[in-house]
């Protein structure tokens, strides 16, 4: 990393943070930590890296405003807005942030991966969420079947589930393309290899509906009758704590999410390339 890159890739993050906080998609926090998360992944990652954390911002950003009305009356369940502040940035991206940190002292290809894993992991979660609450059919509950109510933690759709393979894909087609262009415009393995192990994005996503449907800190609001992620209710009350663990919030839900993505893209890029050697 040279002092101009990281001069460049701090411009380019101060852009996008002012813009997307100029559209309300981040609160002052977020705007901070997409600062810090967008300087470290286009300066020392390159234009590859820049262009798929890129990918997720615009299209996250977007989606969090498409259809906001008819998606209000559920803002009660979530542990927060469509602001996102700091906690969420760094959830969502934070993984890739270190990822880049690691690339800076050891520039493996692997790393590169594991990136591509944990970004289509993200962006399939946030497809899901902002357009699978938008489901016709009622959500049921990833670990039993059970019917549950729209953005319930843990529920999910067919619906959900195609949108969440179709932000797993797009990152996986931006990383193929990138890598195609890397190579000069040369078709190799790495191409096919990055198209596919961004699927692990969906495995990644349904692993996030798994957590929360079985350890993430679920709360309730005994005067309004409802459940929510947040500890304290929007009418103003203190919820309390009638499942999972109460340090799993939804933020940790999503890092964690994100690690699994990036070591099932890790794993699934070992199996192919050594396929292809045998």
């Amino acid at each position: 990393m040279t002092l101009f890159s990281l001069i460049l890739g701090f411009a380019l993050a101060l852009s996008i943070a002012a813009l997307a906080y100029w559209r309300g998609s981040l609160s002052p926090s977020g705007a901070l930590g997409a600062l810090i998360v967008g300087t470290l992944v286009f300066a020392i990652g390159g234009l590859a890296w820049a262009i798929l954390l890129i990918a997720f911002f615009v299209t996250s950003s977007a989606l969090s405003h498409y259809k906001a009305r008819a998606k209000e009356p559920l803002a009660e369940k979530f542990q927060k807005g469509h602001r996102r502040d700091l906690g969420q940035v760094l959830a969502n991206g934070g993984w890739g942030a270190l990822l880049a940190l690691a690339y800076a002292f050891a520039p493996q290809p692997i790393l590169f991966v594991a990136f591509v894993g944990a970004l289509a992991t993200v962006n399939a979660d946030t497809w899901a969420t902002e357009l699978g609450v938008l489901s016709k059919t009622a959500p049921r509950l990833i670990t039993n079947g059970r019917v549950v109510a729209v953005g319930a933690s843990g529920g999910v759709t067919a619906f959900g589930t195609f949108v969440a393979f179709g932000g797993a894909l797009l990152i996986g087609v931006l990383a193929s393309g990138a890598q195609f262009a890397i190579n000069n415009y040369q078709l190799t393995i790495d191409n096919w290899q990055l198209l596919i192990v961004a699927l692990a994005g969906l495995f990644g996503a349904l692993f996030d509906s798994f957590l929360g449907a079985t350890v993430q800190a679920i709360y309730y609001c005994d005067f309004d009758r409802k459940e929510t992620e947040a500890r304290v209710h929007r009418c103003g009350r203190a919820t309390r704590l009638i499942r999972g663990w109460r340090w799993l919030d939804n933020d940790w839900v999503n890092f964690l999410a994100s690690v699994f993505g990036s070591m099932i893209a890790v794993v699934g890029y070992w199996v192919i390339g050594n396929l292809v050697i045998w």
